[in-house]
């Protein structure tokens, strides 16, 4: 099987604008190939999964990746998906967040001469005089075209700046750039760039020529890895310091049935022949396949070490309600009142379980929390300061966030 083919059977490819062309890029190891990270928070989370394994697989066949690091676009802010303006980042803040993301890719693909790149549009965006920009590639976009991209739809009817309308046009110079710089022939992106994607070829057809079309072909990505890290308390992170190995592992062993076997094609280096037996696994060999999920990946990201402790954390939880590696969240003698109590929603803030109070009473209210095992319906509960030093408590928030009070 070829690589082409299997991204194709991983379930991996949505789109292409010339099949044959691609095949022969990537199959061969003749693709430079392109993926966008705007820099908005410091940490990747798991949304960018699919593109850091895709990264993986096609440098392991002999492609070059080029991670390109938004840190000009970043101060501009996608409209994709958006009903409301991003927050603009400053330069200081753009750079750590790109210093983060390249630790946590380097998990993924090989950085290094003639090996993987990454490249910071801020290079070339930041240095650009706005007459030439409107000049030399203005000329070459029609507004009305552009008015009907999808990444501009759901913005128009609550008002677009003219901020974000650019953001297309420094998207597709981006391309232009990376083609003349490094050679760069393949862009890949979500289905909500695919706009944006196909104006970077036409912008290069438009100022190279229409021999250079053949070395602009772009491939979309399914949409499903915009699914996915999305919980009530926000992203996943892949850093360890904002979502811990355990809960990683456990946001992966709680994903639904009906997903667990697509993650495990499109995320996992795990053969197909093996993927494709256990498409009849049912019932609790499907909990075989989420543990099988959750323990793959938290080991890409966090070693296998703590995927391991992860493991056995997870198991001992769910056989006896405890467990020795799960999070915890230590308790200071400033927490606890005049009296050595502390309440039960202090505890879920303090902990990192809910933003607020508010959120805690809601999640009380609503039957979604326990402690030690029991369903908690009290929201004024309190506990001593002693009887927590004597044995530590585990409060359970939903059916996956666990913390171990200490």
């Amino acid at each position: 099987m070829t690589i082409y083919d299997e991204l194709v059977a991983r379930g991996l490819i949505a789109q292409v604008t010339d099949e044959a062309l691609i095949k022969d890029l990537i199959n061969n190891g003749k693709a430079t190939f392109y993926i966008g990270f705007d820099p908005t928070a410091d940490s990747l989370h798991v949304g960018h999964f699919m593109a850091l394994c895709l990264m993986k697989r096609l440098q392991l066949a002999g492609n070059k990746p080029i991670a390109l690091i938004g840190g000009g676009t970043g101060m501009i802010g996608d409209p994709s998906g958006r009903t409301d303006m991003r927050q603009m980042l400053t330069p200081e803040t753009i750079k750590h967040n790109c210093d983060c993301f390249k630790v946590q890719m380097s998990k993924f693909i090989e950085f290094g001469e003639d090996k993987a790149m990454m490249v910071n549009n801020a290079d070339w965006l930041l240095d650009l005089n706005y007459i030439d920009v409107l000049r030399e590639v203005g000329a070459h976009f029609s507004v009305n075209r552009m008015l009907t991209a999808e990444c501009y739809k759901q913005r128009l009817e609550k008002g677009l700046s003219f901020l974000e309308f650019n953001y297309m046009i420094m998207q597709a110079y981006d391309f232009y750039m990376l083609y003349q710089k490094y050679g760069c022939n393949l862009e890949f992106g979500g289905d909500d760039q695919w706009s944006n994607m196909l104006a970077g070829t036409e912008l290069i057809r438009r100022k190279l020529g229409k021999d250079a079309s053949a070395m602009t072909i772009k491939l979309l990505l399914n949409s499903e890895g915009k699914k996915m890290g999305k919980t009530a308390n926000g992203a996943v992170w892949l850093d360890p310091n904002k979502t811990s190995p355990f809960d990683f592992y456990q946001y992966w062993r709680n994903v639904d049935d009906a997903d667990v076997l697509n993650c495990i094609r499109m995320l996992t280096f795990l053969p197909l022949e093996e993927i494709d037996a256990m498409d009849k696994w049912e019932g609790a060999e499907l909990n075989k396949a989420k543990e099988i999920l959750a323990f793959e990946l938290t080991k890409m990201i966090h070693g296998e070490e703590e995927a391991k402790k992860a493991e056995s954390g997870a198991k001992a939880l769910f056989s006896s309600g405890n467990a020795a590696d799960m999070p915890e969240c230590e308790l200071s003698d400033d927490d606890f009142n005049d009296e050595g109590n502390i309440g039960l929603l202090d505890i879920l803030v303090k902990s990192g379980l809910t933003t607020s109070k508010a959120e805690a009473r809601r999640a009380v209210q609503q039957g979604g929390v326990s402690v030690n095992g029991d369903k908690v319906d009290d929201a004024t509960i309190t506990f001593a300061k002693d009887a927590i030093k004597a044995e530590p408590i585990v409060i359970k928030k939903g059916k996956k966030n666990f913390r171990k009070i200490k």
